[in-house]
């Protein structure tokens, strides 16, 4: 695996008024910067997984990306530089609830200020400058990712040649996840306001939340084969649960959460100067292809060049990484155009 590295970004002053002291983010990167730097690509993570979704394994909780980065694949890091870092509010480096804030010496907690896609976007923005990136030739994420490229597309829009947003959509999903989920952890006994740290945490909660969420993603589909008896499969479905809740912080489900729903791109569509790549899966239940006239006819209406493609996946939201062949060709053509394009 990867090691991680980690870069200190200053002080961010956040779109809705709060301040963060010497943010750390967290990051990869993969392959070789180009010496007249044109071979650059961000990646951007899903809810709830981390900047080493590509890798694999725990890391990966919306799919893992491992047939889509990586030499000779569709993000070909003999070819492209690619960096991915954990988003602010994650909890895998970058800062977040559960950082220590240095005003006080303890974790922010419940106190950590809101925040939205723009600033999670101005740090990744932030970070590349620090790796001498000035020009991206794509920023690519599925999930929560797509709506960071998204972000990326409005906030940033000379920044990038193209934006390939995947089982995502231009705002939040239509269920109402961040109440559910809200709900469920106020009710812990170990909630206590947010201020869990030193109460033995909300694991168990953490845990049921992930098993109800990998459920609607589809990952039963994903394990029928390898565990063709529902009790093995249902065990395998709730240690995967446990791995990620021992390692995720609920406070940045909501302090992420918060920002997801507060994501709106429509009033800035017309901004967007890239090519966009706009990628749903057939069967996901979050995004499903329902959505992708309204968002074509929106992207259409504000002049961007957009395209569309759908994975033909039985697996759900988990399509882009489980189902990564069939949607390969269309990936590998975008980004070529891209780096071929005057």
């Amino acid at each position: 695996m990867t090691n991680t590295s980690s870069e200190m970004i200053g002080d961010l002053y956040l779109e809705l008024g709060g301040f963060l002291p010497s943010v750390e983010v967290a990051y990869v990167t993969y392959g070789k910067l180009a010496l007249h730097p044109n071979n650059a690509v961000l990646l951007t993570h899903g809810y709830t997984t981390t900047h080493l979704f590509c890798e694999g394994g725990a890391a990966a909780s919306e799919s893992s990306w491992h047939d889509v980065v990586g030499p000779g694949k569709p993000i070909d890091t003999e070819r492209y530089f690619v960096v991915s870092s954990n988003m602010l509010g994650s909890s895998y480096g970058t800062t977040a609830p559960r950082s220590i804030d240095p005003r006080t010496g303890n974790p922010y907690g419940p106190h950590f200020p809101p925040i939205t896609l723009k600033d999670i976007v101005t740090v990744q923005r932030r970070l590349l400058e620090r790796l001498g990136i000035n020009r991206l030739l794509a920023v690519i994420g599925p999930s929560y990712g797509g709506m960071q490229a998204f972000s990326w597309a409005t906030e940033f829009p000379d920044f990038m040649k193209g934006t390939v947003a995947v089982v995502t959509s231009l705002g939040p999903p239509p269920r109402p996840i961040l109440e559910r989920i809200t709900s469920m952890l106020r009710a812990d006994p170990n909630w206590n306001g947010g201020d869990y740290y030193a109460t033995g945490g909300v694991v168990d909660t953490l845990t049921d939340l992930r098993e109800n969420t990998l459920r609607s993603y589809g990952i039963e589909e994903d394990l029928e084969k390898a565990f063709p008896e529902r009790a093995l499969r249902d065990a395998k479905i709730r240690k995967m649960a446990q791995i990620w809740a021992e390692g995720f912080d609920a406070n940045s489900l909501l302090a992420l959460g918060g920002a997801m729903m507060r994501f709106d791109p429509r009033p800035k569509l017309a901004s967007i100067r890239s090519k966009v790549l706009f990628v749903l899966s057939r069967t996901d239940a979050h995004f499903p292809p329902s959505i992708a006239a309204g968002v074509m006819a929106a992207l259409e209406e504000a002049g961007v060049d957009a395209r569309y493609f759908e994975i033909d996946s039985k697996h759900g939201h988990l399509a882009s990484g489980l189902d990564a062949a069939k949607w390969e060709p269309i990936l590998r053509r975008f980004l070529s155009e891209l780096q071929t394009a005057t």
